[in-house]
């Protein structure tokens, strides 16, 4: 497979994702939490790599790497979810107040340490889809991309060295 090709498939199911993202927000009327934004955020990074590679068509190493790290980070935010919704209730920690006003009325640092600690909401689980929560199918998509991400970077490679 080509890298545009690879890379567009790559985007494309980003993009897809985050569609469903948003369809759940704003069809379904499920808001996110401070750590589902964050996963949207590295599923946007991913998908932003996988599209300068298309567009590009070469750097495969570099490109698939890259991904692969913004992947990685998404996997290890999802997992902080999944954490979180797996804690007894007695241990999850307090629901704060929502993103925007935390940016509006608190220090970077604070906001960015409160977002990425996760919250009471992030504990969560509003919908499933065979048995899986959000965070948990996020989770398992960061880990194909993550693995697609270096497939693509690594296969590459040794057809570009024959």
């Amino acid at each position: 497979m080509s890298l545009r090709a690879g890379a567009a498939l790559g985007a494309l199911t980003c993009a897809l994702l985050l569609g469903f993202g948003y369809y759940l927000q704003y069809v379904q009327g499920l808001d996110p939490c401070p750590l589902c934004l964050v996963q949207r955020l590295f599923f946007y990074a991913v998908m932003a790599v996988f599209v300068a590679a298309a567009i590009q068509g070469s750097g495969k190493f570099i490109y698939g790497t890259l991904a692969a790290l913004f992947a990685l980070g998404g996997a290890a935010t999802a997992g902080r979810q999944v954490w979180l919704q797996h804690l007894p209730p007695d241990k999850v920690p307090a629901c704060g107040p929502d993103l925007f006003f935390m940016l509006e009325n608190f220090p970077l640092s604070r906001t960015w340490n409160t977002v990425v600690k996760g919250t009471g909401e992030c504990a969560v689980v509003d919908w499933t889809f065979l048995g899986l929560s959000i965070a948990e199918w996020s989770l398992l998509w960061f880990i194909a991309l993550f693995c697609y991400a270096l497939w693509l970077a690594f296969s590459s490679r040794r057809s570009a060295a024959r």
